[in-house]
């Protein structure tokens, strides 16, 4: 848990820096933070794949990084429900969208470890993992 939650700092980070960018670029609060979640959802499968779940057998990227995804729309819905909730009713995180991202990436964290861990790296089923000598 302690390094998906390091990793986690490093997609909140992802996120509020292509959020601010996005906002640069005039997309907006709204789709600016789309794109933001997906660019940090990328950052933070790769990380999880490559570090906190490490142990966990390989299946193809493209396709667990999809799973991963997918799974993780539950994440998702409380990530981008506590940002748009705050956003729209709270002048200070209207003015500072990054407070919105990270009350919405704690909203999501936990869901998105569970799902990720039981779902996306899970271990091989005791009867397939290879045997240790």
């Amino acid at each position: 848990m302690l390094r998906f939650g390091i990793v986690g700092v490093v997609g909140f980070l992802v996120d509020a820096t292509v959020l601010y960018g996005g906002l640069w670029l005039g997309l907006g609060p709204w789709l600016g933070r789309v794109l933001s979640y997906l660019a940090a959802a990328t950052t933070t499968f790769a990380l999880n794949r490559a570090w906190t779940f490490r142990a966990a057998p390989r299946a193809a990227p493209l396709r667990q990084w999809a799973l991963f995804l997918l799974v993780n729309l539950v994440g998702f819905a409380a990530n981008y429900g506590t940002y748009a909730a705050l956003l729209a009713s709270l002048p200070l995180v209207a003015a500072h969208p990054v407070l919105g991202v990270a009350a919405g990436s704690l909203a999501g964290m936990a869901g998105n470890f569970v799902l990720s861990r039981r779902l996306v790296f899970r271990a091989a089923p005791a009867s397939l993992a290879p045997a240790r000598s």
